[in-house]
């Protein structure tokens, strides 16, 4: 290939995936590998790939789906009927079909997925696929203002938070917690906190295979501190999209955190409802950790957020409430309706306001967030210290 068009290809080239530093002497392993990796998911046609020689003695690798295939596939960036026209392949293995999908999304992304490289991307997307089959399996109890784990494993003090005890290996404790398969109970958490464990879970799967010194670190910090919400998104996660420069409205990657704004001001103002924190699971569903058998499709759980206006009532010591029975009642109609659920959804699926600005927007959120890169060799994450 040609240097000069393929110096301005790879810097005029948006979204997809790069690979940002592999050793020049090692272009002809990585170029086998990725050709390996690309046929074990069918893919080996769908992409468009450039290889290149850099100054500093390593080479990039940049890679997008081929045109027609992110037409027919994802056409307008819109990620979530990948299941659907991918169809089933050779495998019919959930994971599998999953891991299929983190890839061809990454792949047709219009944000640029940078990884240092192949194992680090591949680390990647195991951990995707590992949260967004935790999200999947994942049922709790719905109480905004309580907070409950299994004692076998947690204990809570007050600045710390919920600790695992000692011994308690974490990945057990964490599926204890979430999963009522291992222990026959729901427990109480907030829709954010539960994203927390989630991608907590994820993460540690991947460290209990392929980086068993991270995930002791791991342990010991969760057996001292627990590591909660702003700080929570700092240690572990990384934000794409802004306001500026919005994700589009139906591109979403399997193992996404988002957020749902609420854009009723006087219904924000329950307790739980500002809003919702969801991941996003493949498929085409978003979870639902309440009632884990109907996980929401983007079109349900934006009219289900419509009709928190119509549940909001106050009780008797004058405090905001939601009354789910009339929201379930409303959005069983709606659905009904092709007018008003149509007129419901125009309405919805709009870019949210700005933070505080209740105007004309709808519930969608410009930015999505993905958990930083734990590859033994480029890790991203940086413990905190307590």
């Amino acid at each position: 290939m040609n240097c000069s068009p393929a110096r301005l290809a790879l810097r005029t080239l948006e979204g997809g995936v790069e690979l940002t530093r592999t050793p020049a002497d090692q272009a002809d392993r990585l170029a086998a590998q990725l050709s390996a990796d690309l046929r074990e998911w069918g893919l080996q046609s769908a992409v468009q790939a450039l290889l290149e020689p850099l100054e500093d003695g390593t080479v990039a690798w940049v890679a997008r789906l081929q045109p027609e295939f992110q037409q027919h596939h994802m056409p307008g960036h819109d990620s979530l009927n990948l299941h659907r026209t991918l169809g089933d392949g050779p495998h019919a293995d959930a994971a599998w079909a999953l891991e299929r999908e983190i890839w061809v999304a990454l792949l047709g992304s219009p944000h640029r997925f940078r990884f240092a490289n192949l194992a680090a991307l591949k680390s990647h997307v195991r951990v995707r696929r590992n949260m967004a089959m935790a999200a999947r399996l994942t049922a709790l109890a719905f109480k905004t203002e309580a907070a409950e784990r299994p004692e076998a494993d947690w204990h809570y003090e007050e600045d710390p938070g919920f600790i695992l005890k000692p011994g308690r290996p974490l990945i057990q404790a964490l599926i204890a917690a979430t999963q009522p398969e291992a222990t026959g109970k729901l427990y109480d958490f907030s829709c954010y906190r539960a994203t927390e464990y989630v991608i907590l879970l994820g993460i540690a799967q991947e460290l209990q295979a392929h980086n068993p010194a991270l995930l002791a670190e791991l342990q010991q910090l969760n057996e001292r501190h627990a590591v909660r919400s702003g700080q929570f998104h700092e240690v572990f996660l990384v934000e794409y999209g802004s306001m500026e420069a919005p994700l589009p409205a139906r591109f979403y990657v399997p193992g996404d955190r988002l957020w749902f704004r609420n854009p009723d001001e006087r219904s924000s103002d329950v307790t739980g409802y500002e809003g919702s924190w969801v991941m996003y699971m493949g498929g085409g569903l978003f979870s639902n950790f309440w009632k884990r058998e109907t996980p929401f499709t983007l079109e349900s759980k934006a009219i289900e957020i419509f009709h928190w206006k119509d549940g909001v009532c106050t009780d008797t010591q004058g405090e905001l409430q939601m009354d789910e029975t009339v929201v379930e009642r409303l959005v069983a109609q709606t659905q009904a309706n092709p007018e008003a659920r149509a007129h419901v959804l125009e309405r919805m699926l709009r870019m949210r306001d700005p933070k505080g600005v209740y105007g004309q927007g709808g519930c969608i959120d410009t930015t999505r967030e993905y958990p930083k890169n734990v590859s033994r060799e480029h890790c991203e994450l940086v413990l905190p210290r307590f």
